[in-house]
């Protein structure tokens, strides 16, 4: 049934609906594994500073930190130009992606 201005209000509400439980669904599963490497980093980089500690490896602490900043730096860059295309797919999809993105965080709050 269309609305005032030719809104199909159901469409709207499944649209919605389907991307909240969606986003949800896969919020909650992106802080799991986000948990599961963070332990995983955390672990190996105990291992290396045990490992050097004891004499059998010799890890260069500034060169590996070094790494992590032009990770960062190469995110900030890739985030200041003009939106890639996906970007652009989802504003075009507004409804869905308003419910994907209140879905996600409640989601990944709840995981």
């Amino acid at each position: 049934m269309a609305g005032p201005f030719g809104i199909d209000f159901t469409q709207l509400g499944i649209d919605l609906g389907g991307g909240a439980l969606i986003g949800g669904i896969i919020g909650f599963a992106a802080k799991k594994l986000a948990k599961v490497i963070a332990v995983i980093i955390g672990l190996e980089l105990a291992l290396f500073k045990f490992l050097e500690s004891r004499g059998i490896l010799s890890v260069d602490w500034e060169a590996l930190s070094a790494g992590f900043l032009k990770a960062g730096n190469a995110a900030t860059s890739a985030a200041s130009g003009n939106p890639p295309s996906w970007v652009m797919t989802i504003l075009e999809t507004l409804s869905i992606s308003a419910g994907f993105a209140g879905g996600f965080l409640v989601g990944f709050k709840r995981g």
